[in-house]
């Protein structure tokens, strides 16, 4: 099988790879003259046999919107064409409905792995026609993990349902980074406890709030501890104020979710301990950029580590 990809980020890269070491055959562009195969989307269309899939990994937004129409007009009939970026799910029937006028099919795919994907797999939430999710289930069957984890694996429903799907998982996902984050920053704020680190340590094994997320809240701080590098600064990329409004839009409580986003807003207006984890944990998980600590040495409010 060989399939375009376009888009090749923190994502779309190790995707790229990890495709290609289980023998599905993928040329990729990106801007980033270092990391494409090809110079032009018009040479990475001619390179894939048809019909085409064609899998995108651009940011949400302007950007997708502006890739889907210039495939629109490219692509050829029978052609599909998975957007396995961070778009809103209302965007999916826009670029579906156009994209269909043409005859070219279309499917959303929800992606979590990080930039861990590459060696553990990634979990998949897809949203399309059913024939058009099995075209592309080599492709997914490549993604995903393998042995055990092997189901994580879902096709949702019908065009929309894969963003959908992650975006409550990301929403979900705020609210745990938020717990670990506020629980580290009472450990660390009363004497009574002497090793911090170790205390973490000792919840990964056995106990209920044990998961891969507590993995990474452990690595973060062995590798820069009481987290002095970076300003307790985090962005937000949509899905948590989309899935709040979800919430709302349904009548759903949702204040576990809704606190964890507005704590990230909170955070832009002055630097706290919580907020450094919440930030090293998206480094960790995401690659997503921490905001460097203004000063090279240790900020006054940095935890001390004993």
């Amino acid at each position: 099988m060989h399939i375009g990809l376009i888009g090749l980020g923190r994502m779309g890269f190790n995707m790229r790879e990890r495709l290609r070491r289980r023998g599905i055959d993928v040329t990729g562009f990106d801007r980033n003259r270092e990391v494409t195969d090809v110079p032009t989307i018009d040479e990475l269309l001619a390179s894939v046999p048809a019909p085409r899939l064609v899998w995108v990994m651009v940011p949400a937004g302007e950007a997708t919107a502006a890739l889907i129409g210039e495939l629109a007009d490219k692509l050829d009939q029978g052609d599909l064409v998975i957007d396995g970026g961070n778009s809103r799910f209302t965007e999916d029937h826009k670029h579906g409905e156009l994209l269909a006028a043409r005859g070219i099919h279309f499917a959303d795919c929800g992606v979590s792995g990080g930039v861990w994907g590459l060696e553990n797999g990634y979990g998949l939430m897809v949203g399309g026609h059913p024939d058009d999710v099995q075209r592309a289930l080599p492709v997914f069957d490549a993604l995903r993990p393998e042995g055990e984890r092997a189901d994580s694996f879902v096709h949702v429903g019908d065009v929309g349902a894969g963003h959908y799907a992650k975006m409550v998982h990301n929403g979900i996902e705020y609210g745990l980074m938020q717990s670990y984050a506020e629980g580290y920053e009472l450990l660390a704020a009363k004497e009574i406890v002497t090793d911090l680190p170790a205390t973490l340590r000792a919840w990964q094994k056995g106990t209920v709030v044990r998961s891969w997320l507590l993995d990474l809240m452990v690595k973060a701080l062995e590798e820069d501890p009481g987290l002095a590098s970076i300003e307790g600064y985090v962005e937000d990329s949509g899905e948590g104020r989309w899935t709040v409004e979800e919430a709302i839009a349904n009548a759903v409580p949702a204040p576990a979710i809704t606190a964890a986003l507005f704590a990230r807003f909170a955070s832009r207006e002055d630097s706290s301990p919580g907020m450094k984890m919440v930030s090293a944990l998206r480094n960790q998980f995401g690659g997503h950029p921490a905001r460097p600590a203004r000063r090279s040495h240790s900020a006054p409010d940095a935890l001390p580590v004993p």
